[in-house]
């Protein structure tokens, strides 16, 4: 084609018309996109986040890391607030929460991993695999045997060591014999007490039948298989640097800095302390979620297989009976891992059927085996009222459990 400058001006004229239609209808395009993209922005602002950053304006926490995911993919990621006010830090998806009890179900799959292989039964006298539980006594004087099963659903009666020595062990070993001291509270099977003792034995099980210490075992048999690779018990520099910061909030309605009470003065990266299986861990909200699907797949993800089916179903499938458990109404427990028997109050909008459990900062993760999805609320806030019935987890819940 020649070009414009040999063409008659009529012609010229035409094709310059065009153009300045073209060039207007692309600004007008444009200017269109802009106005949609900001509404589209706008909507983007899901109830979620929304219910987050009620609860920070409200001053019940600084900040958090949310997911709602099914067995296959993250459908709502977000890190909302901060993570440290007096720096201004803000949260970010990769910041690392002390989870405390979050810890117990990450227990109950090594353990039922050795089941899995014949190392244990969830039935066997714990003094089969820890001779020094054997002499087990109530403080009547009487013997009682207890099982792996009781250890991981709270019903073995077994003493707690009180503070301020509860943690001072350097090894689960070292702990394990001084719990084998104490006299149990109640005949083992008969009532439903939260035991931390209870899961820090049947961790130290898993240590004699692998031949492993339990950091390692969770580290080489768990967070390598599902690239949680910001999950332990022990933090790196580098990870602790993404630590959020945990706050108490003041009579006066204020946020301050509370320290994590289990390292007991000491820091997280100081590996001369016991890997506390009933509370220990830190993660990310991200690798919580990998662990979550992982159980949400039935224990197979990416043909990794991490546990049996059957496994999984005895995992999460109550078996404690009609005994009445805490922290919340209508609940009974598995292997580890509270599961919602009758939705109520704070469960409400859950199925029956969900597992999970909470932190003592605050930190939840539900897996709901019905609607085929997993909820996952990091926060670090220490005195909640109960943080498994805090206004905080219900209003996330109800939000997460109403996306599309």
């Amino acid at each position: 084609m020649p070009s414009n400058r040999f063409l008659p001006c009529a012609t010229y004229r035409f094709f310059g018309a065009t153009r300045l239609f073209a060039l207007g209808f692309c600004w007008v395009s444009m200017l269109g996109c802009v106005f949609c993209y900001g509404q589209e922005i706008e909507a983007a602002v899901k109830p979620t986040v929304q219910a987050i950053q009620s609860a920070i304006e409200q001053n019940e926490i600084a900040g958090a890391v949310t997911i709602v995911a099914d067995k296959d993919q993250l459908l709502d990621f977000h890190a909302t607030g901060l993570s440290n006010i007096a720096q201004k830090t803000e949260m970010k998806k990769d910041s690392i929460f002390w989870i405390a009890s979050m810890s117990k179900p990450i227990t109950g799959v090594c353990v039922m991993m050795m089941v899995d292989e014949g190392k244990i039964a969830l039935d066997d006298p714990i003094e089969r695999h820890l001779p020094s539980m054997s002499a087990l006594r109530t403080e009547d004087g009487e013997k009682h045997v207890v099982t792996v099963r009781q250890l991981m659903n709270h019903t073995s009666g077994m003493r707690e060591i009180p503070a301020p020595n509860t943690y001072a062990s350097s090894t689960l070993e070292e702990a394990i014999k001084k719990y084998a001291e104490l006299p149990l509270v109640f005949k083992p099977g008969s009532k439903w007490q939260y035991s931390q003792t209870s899961i820090n034995t049947a961790a130290r099980i898993v240590e004699v039948v692998s031949g492993m210490s339990f950091d390692k075992f969770v580290e080489e048999r768990l967070c390598k298989p599902l690239s949680m690779t910001d999950t332990g018990f022990y933090l790196t520099d580098e990870q602790n640097l993404r630590l959020a910061t945990a706050y108490q909030r003041t009579e006066a309605g204020q946020l301050e800095p509370k320290p994590i009470w289990l390292l007991d003065g000491s820091s997280p990266t100081d590996r001369n302390r016991m890997p506390a299986a009933n509370g220990g861990l830190f993660s990310t909200a991200g690798d919580y979620a990998k662990f979550c699907q992982m159980l949400l797949s039935e224990g197979t993800v990416a043909g990794k297989k991490i546990l049996s089916a059957d496994a999984v179903k005895t995992f999460r499938t109550i078996n404690t009976g009609d005994l009445v458990t805490a922290f919340t109404p209508g609940n009974g427990w598995g292997v580890g891992c509270c599961v919602v028997r009758e939705p109520q109050g704070v469960t409400e909008m859950l199925s029956p059927g969900t597992f999970g459990h909470g932190g003592a900062f605050g930190t939840q993760a539900w897996i709901d085996p019905i609607k085929n999805r997993i909820y996952i609320m990091m926060v670090q806030r220490s005195n909640f009222q109960n943080g498994d019935n805090s206004n905080v987890r219900k209003a996330f819940q109800t939000a997460a459990v109403g996306l599309k």
